[in-house]
């Protein structure tokens, strides 16, 4: 189904918001990837929930403040606007960035949310697993770090421009090459260098469901 896109401003900042289906809320947090189009992972979700997909500040067309320096500063930003926008007991999906990010939301305030579900998420430390640092891969290294079955690494490197935007939107261009003005505020938070927000610190937990890329690619 096609998604609607709405202007959301959130004091004096404009994001642009992609929304589809009814019933509960669900709000889904893009990665680094921004989104480059509505994908049918959210028809599928939009057949069951309202689906919310902000663009984040800094990204595509939202608006890029300079008060926005850190993920902190990204989290309390998405805290006014879950408050402005009087949403409550919504499920909260994050992918990559924005599974760090959705971690760092819930460490600040829990009860806005019914359920947390981080998709491979940056930004956690698992002990034992060194991190990678995505931001001085190259364009190959990036994409068979994505993968630990490198069969579907092989079949992404394959594809043609052309069919690689169709098949595996994620690979985009990244937003600070597209407008490197969003540079300074994200890419120097990388995950090896930023200690990971910790979960376990919360007294009332949220559900939470993990899902990372591994043996079984999926």
């Amino acid at each position: 189904m096609p998604a609607q896109l709405t202007e959301l401003k959130i004091g004096d900042v404009a994001i642009r918001l992609h929304r589809a289906g009814s019933g509960p809320k669900l709000l889904f947090l893009h990665g680094a990837g921004g989104v480059p189009q509505w994908l049918p992972f959210f028809d599928a979700l939009a057949d069951h929930y309202e689906v919310l997909v902000p663009e984040h500040p800094g990204f595509g067309s939202s608006d890029d403040p300079p008060w926005i320096q850190s993920m902190p500063d990204l989290a309390m930003f998405y805290l006014d606007l879950i408050e402005e926008a009087g949403l409550d007991r919504i499920h909260l999906i994050g992918n990559s960035l924005g599974g760090w990010l959705a971690a760092e939301i819930l460490i600040r305030d829990r009860s806005p949310f019914r359920s947390l579900t981080l998709l491979a998420p940056a930004g956690i430390r698992v002990k034992g697993v060194p991190c990678g640092d995505n931001f001085i891969w190259g364009p190959e290294e990036a994409v068979r770090n994505l993968y630990h079955d490198q069969a579907f690494a092989d079949r992404i490197l394959a594809l043609r421009p052309s069919e690689l935007r169709l098949t595996h939107p994620v690979t985009e261009p990244e937003p600070w090459e597209q407008r490197p003005v969003a540079e300074p505020e994200l890419s120097e938070q990388n995950p090896a260098s930023i200690a990971p927000p910790r979960l376990v610190e919360a007294r009332e937990p949220v559900p939470a469901l993990l899902f990372e890329f591994g043996p079984a690619d999926w």
